[in-house]
């Protein structure tokens, strides 16, 4: 039976997921140099156009459909078939179908667009284009399917409250692979490869974390406590992780950043992520710490063995969704969702957590790796050396981001 207040809440929770692709662009956009603002946003904007009729022609249905032996779903929603206003026992027993079908669609969306950062100021747009259906359609769908579509992972006993494995891990190893593939920028001599509008990132900063509320709260898929307990412990974690972020990094570089901050911020929002709906707020506030603490290490060891991870992605992402992935099986208490981990004696969801954060992690790498190698077999992955000098909004776009 459809419950009004449950779909205004998931509802509204799929608009505010929606905002977080822009918020993305502006995080994004700000850390970049400016000759390449307008090249890593519409990388961001153009996945909500690509991705949704994705989604609707077969996506949807592939992730979410009747599963055929624990790998993926049939073709029974394609076109958006039988998902109408009545529920989905399986999704959402108490909304329309079709608002777990829009609520999800806003993850497929943003997950992409993470990886970018990545790669940004070096990959031709058209093979970024290839790159995003090809990447949406063997990675993303696949693991949607198996995480929360009844597939083999959910079979065993995997757990992703709002997308640590499928969303974060994914994405952030697939940037590691991207990373090893596209090679280091160029730098000119003398050139300043600093962000060019911290201000653009704090905006970022801000949107992602409004609409990570909707994210993690809107994973309940109904307006109850189990939504609260999430809503809470987004916060906590963003929260705890921004502090500790911020005088681990006074600390060591002698100076408190604006830029630390934001992204302390985002390492606590991204580790809470699978967790969110299944620990207590004393558990928030022990993965808030352990987030900054380990993905500032990460980002250390990115730079020491020079990694051109441009924007972190994998030292934030990846390894807070790793970090988070695996602490589910640690915090979760049965109390809250009906779960429980290590604090509960429960060993074995501990195991199976590492088995699908690992399992995740190698396949996003090998296939992501060999997307990139068969796009680059067609259409050059990498722009020119002088056009990438020249910056891309330029040489590609034709536009300029500031015309002063």
């Amino acid at each position: 039976m459809i419950n009004s207040g449950d779909t205004a809440f998931v509802l509204i929770s799929a608009a505010l997921v929606c905002l977080m692709t822009p918020g993305l662009a502006f995080f994004y956009g700000g850390l970049v140099r400016k000759k390449n603002v307008l090249t890593i946003m519409i990388q961001s904007f153009i996945s909500m156009g690509i991705v949704t009729a994705i989604w609707v022609f077969g996506g949807f249905s592939l992730a979410f459909g009747k599963d055929m032996h624990g790998l993926i779903g049939n073709l029974q929603y394609f076109g958006l078939q039988g998902v109408g206003m009545s529920p989905n026992p399986a999704y959402g027993p108490t909304i329309p179908f079709l608002v777990f079908y829009i609520y999800q669609s806003m993850f497929a969306i943003i997950t992409p667009a993470l990886i970018t950062g990545a790669f940004a100021d070096r990959v031709n747009f058209k093979s970024y284009l290839k790159f995003l259906v090809l990447w949406s359609i063997l990675v993303y769908i696949p693991l949607t399917h198996w995480v929360w579509g009844g597939g083999f992972l959910a079979q065993m006993g995997v757990v992703d409250f709002a997308g640590g494995i499928v969303v974060h891990v994914s994405a952030g190893i697939a940037a590691l692979a991207s990373v090893f593939f596209v090679g280091k920028r160029v730098m000119v001599p003398g050139e300043n490869a600093a962000p060019h509008n911290i201000a653009f990132v704090a905006l970022g900063t801000g949107l992602l974390w409004f609409g990570w509320f909707g994210f993690n709260g809107g994973s309940a898929l109904a307006a109850n406590g189990i939504a609260a307990t999430a809503f809470v412990n987004t916060d906590i974690a963003g929260s705890l992780a921004m502090i500790t972020w911020l005088l681990i990094s006074w600390i060591h570089e002698k100076k408190p950043t604006m830029v630390g901050v934001l992204t302390g911020a985002v390492a606590g929002l991204a580790t809470i992520t699978p967790a969110a709906g299944y620990v207590r707020p004393w558990a928030a506030v022990i993965i808030g710490i352990l987030s900054s603490v380990v993905c500032y290490l990460a980002v250390q060891v990115r730079i020491k063995l020079d990694w051109d991870d441009a924007l972190d992605v994998w030292g934030v992402h990846g390894v807070g969704g790793i970090l988070g992935s695996i602490l589910v099986g640690v915090f979760a208490e049965s109390v809250v969702n009906g779960t429980s981990g290590l604090v509960q004696g429960n060993v074995h969801q501990f195991l199976i957590q590492v088995f699908g954060v690992v399992f995740t992690g190698v396949y996003a790498f090998v296939v992501t790796y060999l997307i990139l190698k068969v796009i680059n077999v067609f259409d050059s992955v990498r722009v020119p050396e002088k056009m990438e000098i020249l910056g891309l909004d330029t040489s590609i776009h034709g536009e300029v981001a500031y015309d002063l």
